[in-house]
């Protein structure tokens, strides 16, 4: 296997929940239906906040050279995310004062968020395969749900903020490819790219799973209309 199948292997046996998480609905399950500017910021701004953490602890106690400096830069990468989402927050919410229609969230989100199901699966992962498969699954779930919330912010009027996240999810996508990258000088037997494997398809299931469980919640049926 190389990283393109592997890639294109992971898209195809997990298309079913990488085509649901990618609908209009994964911004009303993440934000409990509250489709409000700065409640759609502060699910995104939790998100990369999350994952800044999930990737900084990884690369303080990786033992592979290459696979530690892209976890290390992913890290900084996540946290310049997460405080340019704040920043967007941080002006709508002034705006909302200034309105008299200040949201009653959580300012610029829950400073002690874990990032839900999503991370909790990557930070389970323990060997430099699994790692690197995980977050090729995570980049996947994360480019869908970046392209909802451009859509959102297109829908609003808002063009600066829909490219401001139209910038992250290519970040996101660059992300995708690195990690594909350090998987195949990583992988040196079957074994590994099975593990590899194994680790992106928990990290999107448990990220569906979540989505249908909000959703449910909320008396919605997770699966498309067709």
């Amino acid at each position: 296997m190389d990283a393109a199948s592997f890639s294109a292997d992971l898209e195809e046996s997990m298309d079913v929940e990488l085509d649901r998480l990618g609908s209009s609905k994964l911004l009303v399950a993440v934000t409990n239906a509250n489709l409000e500017e700065a409640s759609v910021l502060r699910a995104a701004a939790e998100s990369e906040r999350a994952a800044a953490r999930t990737f900084e602890g990884w690369a303080d106690d990786e033992d592979d050279d290459a696979a530690r400096e892209t976890f290390a830069d992913l890290a900084d990468l996540e946290r310049d995310h997460n405080e340019r989402v704040a920043t967007a927050l941080e002006e709508v919410d002034a705006d909302a004062e200034e309105g008299g229609d200040a949201d009653e969230g959580e300012g610029n989100g829950d400073p002690d968020a874990e990032g839900g199901a999503i991370h909790a699966a990557l930070r389970s992962l323990e060997d430099t395969e699994a790692r690197l498969g995980g977050l090729v699954g995570r980049a996947l779930v994360s480019e869908r749900a970046q392209l909802q919330v451009v859509n959102f912010f297109v829908n609003e009027g808002d063009e600066r903020r829909a490219e401001l996240f139209r910038e992250l999810r290519a970040d996101t996508a660059d992300s995708r490819e690195r990690a594909l990258s350090a998987l195949e000088d990583a992988c040196e037997s079957d074994d590994a790219w099975d593990r590899a494997t194994a680790a992106g398809e928990e990290v999107i299931e448990r990220a569906y799973e979540e989505y249908a469980d909000a959703l449910e919640g909320m008396g919605l049926d997770p699966r498309p209309i067709c």
